[in-house]
This record gives C-alpha cells, sequence and structure tokens, in this order.
C-alpha cells in the first residue's frame, strides 16, 4: 500500500489496466481504469483523488462516447476540479472549489465547440462526513459492512429516472434498450449540479464512485458483494475482473456493454488504525 497521497493524482488517458491505491482524508482508497477491451481509441474515462487540508476529494469522469472528444471532456472535468482544489487550498470546506470546478469545466468543454460532454461525480471526505456532487450516470454508492445501502446517487438519465420512478426495474434497467442515453452533462447550457446533503461514515462503510462501465456490467447486489468487506485493493481487482468478464463474454440473461471502466473505493480506518507517515 503506498503512503499517505501528499498531491492530487490523476488518472488520464490511461491505456492499459491500471490499479492505484494509498492513504487519503484519513482512509484508505484504491482507484482502477481501463479502456474497454480491445478498444483502439483513448480511454474516456478519468478519475481524480486529491488531499485537502480538511480530508479529502474524490472523482470520476466519463466523456461520452457518442459525442466527439469526450476524452477531451472527461479530461477537462477532473483537470479544472484539480486546479480550483489546489487554489483553494487551504480551506477547510472544499464545496466552493468543487462547484468552481464543475462550473468552469463546463464552460471550458463549450468553448471546444465539438459537442463534447462528459459525466462528473464527486465525493468531498472531511472528518468521516462524506457530501456528494454529481452531474450524469456515473455513480456514487455507500454501503455498510453488511451490505445496507446507505446513499445511490440517481442517474441523471431516462433510464435512471424510470428506476426511482418505480417505473423500470432496477435488473431490467440494465438490459434497456436506453441504457446508454445522459440526459444532464458537462458541455451543456442545462448542465445542473447534483449536490447532496453531508452525512457521517461509520467505521466499516465503503465509498465507490464509478462510471458505467462498472454499473452497467454488474448488478447492484454484485457490486456491494464485492466491496462490503475486505481489503479494497482486493476488491478493486474483483470489480475489475468481473466487470471485464461481462464485456468480454456476453450472455443473455446478464448485462454487458463494452465499455471504458473506472472506479475509486474509499473506506476511512478505524480510531484503533495508524495512518502511515508520509
Amino acid at each position: 500500500m503506498s503512503p499517505v497521497l501528499s498531491e492530487p493524482q490523476l488518472l488520464i488517458d490511461v491505456r492499459q489496466p491500471t490499479r492505484v491505491d494509498g492513504y487519503v482524508a484519513d482512509g484508505v482508497y484504491a482507484a482502477f481504469t481501463a479502456p474497454y477491451p480491445e478498444a483502439t481509441g483513448p480511454n474516456q474515462d478519468c478519475a481524480l483523488i486529491a488531499p485537502t487540508s480538511g480530508g479529502g476529494v474524490l472523482a470520476v469522469a466519463d466523456g461520452l462516447g457518442g459525442a466527439p472528444a469526450g476524452h477531451d471532456a472527461s479530461r477537462l472535468a477532473v483537470e479544472h476540479l484539480r486546479r480550483c482544489l489546489v487554489a483553494d487550498s487551504d480551506l477547510q470546506d472544499a464545496r466552493t472549489p468543487i462547484l468552481d470546478a464543475f462550473e468552469s469545466a463546463n464552460a471550458a468543454i463549450r468553448e471546444l465547440s465539438v459537442g463534447a460532454a462528459t459525466t462528473l461525480a464527486v465525493v468531498e471526505l472531511r472528518d468521516r462526513v462524506l457530501r456528494p456532487y454529481h452531474v450524469g450516470d456515473s455513480s456514487i454508492l455507500v454501503c455498510g459492512s453488511r451490505g445496507k445501502v446507505k446513499f445511490l446517487s440517481l442517474s441523471h438519465s431516462p433510464v435512471g429516472y424510470g428506476v426511482e420512478a418505480g417505473l423500470i426495474d432496477a435488473n431490467e434497467a440494465l438490459h434497456h434498450e436506453e441504457l446508454n442515453l445522459v440526459s444532464n452533462t458537462l458541455g451543456t447550457s442545462s448542465m445542473r449540479i447534483e449536490l447532496g446533503t453531508p452525512f457521517a461514515l461509520a467505521e466499516q462503510d465503503t465509498v465507490l464512485l464509478g462510471t458505467d462501465g462498472l454499473f452497467d456490467n454488474l448488478h447492484l447486489a454484485e457490486i456491494i458483494d464485492v466491496i462490503r468487506a475486505g481489503a479494497l485493493d482486493a476488491a478493486a481487482d474483483e470489480l475489475a475482473r468481473q466487470a471485464t468478464a461481462r464485456m468480454v463474454t456476453p450472455s443473455d440473461d446478464k448485462p454487458s456493454k463494452p465499455d471504458d471502466l473506472t472506479f475509486v473505493l474509499y473506506r476511512p480506518l478505524r480510531p484503533s488504525q495508524v495512518m502511515p507517515s508520509r
């Protein structure tokens, strides 16, 4: 396991399956990214793990494959987030730089003038309190050690809204013909930031941020079963293995959607655990 993170760690345009791990915000993290199997173009997913004076920030972004320059859009999203966090590094509360990053990245993506767009999911961590922010269908999940879902972000998509309204079964949604559609993205004049209420994490809670390469290939129960307990680095490896296997070997009764795959896992350390020295 790597030492305590002292500077923002960016995963941008990663062309090979890559896992990184370490300590941030009084907890442990493990992140993974890979282009979709047999990809010939750039990885359109990006991730950020950043320490702050009050804790830390985690983020994933997924450039829309159906629009041009998706990899540029996701890169701009995480780069603007890093810049805003560094510029306001003395702030205990990261709310302002995070919201500034959403706005400035949205403007920069629109200035590309090619129709580029991306999702962006962010969590702020401070004193074992989490606050979620997101645009699009990249998801934020918090679950307990026994598998209880304590938070799941609403996917900004027709299918996501249908599931939330009870019109579409969550398992059936993974086979829906409109699964690839997204209703709210960075890169548009109508971009809307969903900002969640802060809530406290319990000792054994696990936080997961993931692009649809994860959530469209595994059922929620399958994801939770992997991440709810055990070492995070092992959980990251297993999530990547299972999601990639679904992409490579499709079947009629299981979801399968070839896509770039990126996620970040986080779990707070127990009071009895000691953070390693920098």
